[in-house]
């Protein structure tokens, strides 16, 4: 019963904030956050930060704290790169610019994510290994479903497909899943996208309520999974170039 009410409150919450601030920020008609999506049409990118700050919600709600933490600094980092993002696409092209003296948008995603996993992942597991597959988790969920953010309603319909399991074990799985109900038709019908700070926040949640659910062995396979996922990404980016 006590979980039940849990997934409840963190599935209520997490699509209450995430419409509230969908239909306040979508009123501001800034040109900063007006994009052209694959069929030519404008589109705002208001969903967003509407569901990033939803999922946020969402997972402090479902109690854990630092998982909202780490959902918002994901959040903050596609934000970043909705507003600052250049042409370069893939880990190689940023790390090269990295290199060159260059500090990307990318860049900022890769480490500043990284970084808001593990801390997450220092959190909420006691081990080391753990706290360190703990981090890839949440980083490499945050990652994939920006990965797959190609079409309409394309990672929403991923985050609700990979939190949904995740009900059985912790409310915070409810968090993404809320989120993403609150702006998902909006986002079918080509009215908005989630852009990177949407995708990225998304992940992270899905990402704790991996961590939250699961021991070491489960863990370790979900941490494979995502990192052979960010690589065939990065070759299929590599084999497009």
């Amino acid at each position: 019963m006590i979980r039940t009410r849990g997934r409840a409150a963190s599935l209520t919450v997490a699509a209450g904030v995430a419409r509230v601030a969908y239909e306040g920020l979508r009123r501001l008609r800034d040109p900063r956050w007006e994009r052209t999506n694959h069929a030519g049409r404008a589109v705002g990118l208001y969903a967003g930060p509407a569901t990033a700050l939803g999922a946020a919600a969402g997972t402090a709600a479902g109690g854990s704290p630092v998982g909202a933490l780490a959902v918002l600094a994901a959040g903050a980092c596609g934000a970043y790169d909705d507003a600052y993002g250049d042409h370069r696409r893939g880990f190689r092209a940023h790390l090269a610019a990295l290199r060159d003296g260059e500090v990307t948008s990318g860049a900022v995603k890769l480490f500043g994510i990284g970084a808001a996993g593990l801390v997450a992942g220092a959190v909420l597991k006691e081990r080391a290994v753990d706290k360190v597959l703990a981090g890839v988790v949440v980083a490499g969920a945050a990652h994939l479903v920006n990965l797959v953010d190609v079409r309409p309603g394309r990672a929403g319909l991923v985050v609700l497909g990979l939190a949904a399991p995740g009900l059985l074990r912790t409310p915070v799985a409810a968090a993404p899943m809320g989120a993403v109900a609150a702006v998902l038709a909006d986002d079918l019908a080509e009215r908005t996208m989630l852009g990177d700070t949407g995708a990225h926040a998304l992940g992270a949640a899905v990402g704790t309520a991996v961590a939250v659910s699961n021991g070491r062995a489960g863990l370790a396979v979900h941490a494979a999974g995502l990192l052979a996922a960010a690589a065939y990404g990065e070759f299929r980016r590599s084999s497009l170039a």
